[in-house]
C-alpha cells in the first residue's frame, strides 16, 4: 500500500508522485485509485487494489540511482542483429520496470543509434525508455530534469568513446597479427 506523497515508479510511463487516493465509479464499479502526478503535468489513475500487480513500485534510493548511472558507463550488451526481435526483447524488458533493465536499454539503444541509427520504432523506444530512467533519477536524486538529461548523455557518449577506442585497438591488433602471420 502506497500513501499520498509517495515517490513511485508506473512501469512504461516513468516516475511520479502520489497526489491523491480518491474513490471512483467507473462503468458503474466503485474502487480506489492512486492518482499519480507524472512528469509534463500528466496524471495516471492507478486501481489501488492493481498496483503491485501492474508493477507500480516505490523509486529508488540515492545509491541505487548511482548505480544506475554506472550501467549507462558499461560496455552494451548483446542484442539480437534483428531489430525485430531486439524490439519485442527490449519491450519485454521495459514492462519489468526494473530501472537496470531500462538503463541499459538506454545505452544500447543510444549505441546503435550512434553506430547505424534506429527503426522509427526503436527511436521511439528509446525517448519512452530515456524518459522512465531521467524521470526516475530526478526524484531519487533530488535534481533538476536538465541535469540528469546532460549526467545521462555524458555518461553514454564516455561510454561510446570507450567502445569506439576499444573497437581501434582491437581492430590494430588484428592487423598487426595478420601482417606478421600471413593466414593464407
Amino acid at each position: 500500500m502506497f500513501n499520498v506523497g509517495d515517490k513511485v515508479v508506473y512501469p512504461m510511463h516513468g516516475a511520479g508522485v502520489i497526489e491523491a487516493i480518491e474513490e471512483k465509479a467507473i462503468l458503474d464499479e466503485r474502487q480506489s485509485y492512486y492518482i499519480i502526478k507524472m512528469p509534463g503535468e500528466v496524471k495516471v489513475m492507478v486501481p489501488t487494489a492493481k498496483a503491485e500487480e501492474i508493477g507500480v513500485r516505490n523509486i529508488i534510493d540515492k545509491a541505487s540511482a548511482e548505480k544506475v548511472i554506472e550501467v549507462l558507463e558499461q560496455e552494451s550488451t548483446e542484442m539480437s542483429m534483428n531489430w525485430n526481435k531486439r524490439y519485442r526483447d527490449n519491450m519485454e524488458k521495459m514492462k519489468t520496470g526494473n530501472i537496470y533493465e531500462v538503463a541499459d536499454i538506454v545505452r544500447n539503444l543510444s549505441f546503435k543509434q550512434k553506430e547505424k541509427g534506429l527503426s522509427t520504432g526503436e527511436k521511439k523506444m528509446l525517448l519512452n525508455a530515456k524518459q522512465i530512467l531521467v524521470s526516475e533519477l530526478v526524484l531519487a536524486e533530488q535534481k533538476e530534469l536538465n541535469e540528469i538529461e546532460s549526467i545521462v548523455e555524458n555518461k553514454i557518449n564516455a561510454s561510446y568513446a570507450e567502445h569506439l577506442a576499444t573497437i581501434e585497438q582491437n581492430t590494430a591488433e588484428e592487423n598487426i597479427v595478420k601482417k606478421f602471420i600471413p593466414l593464407n
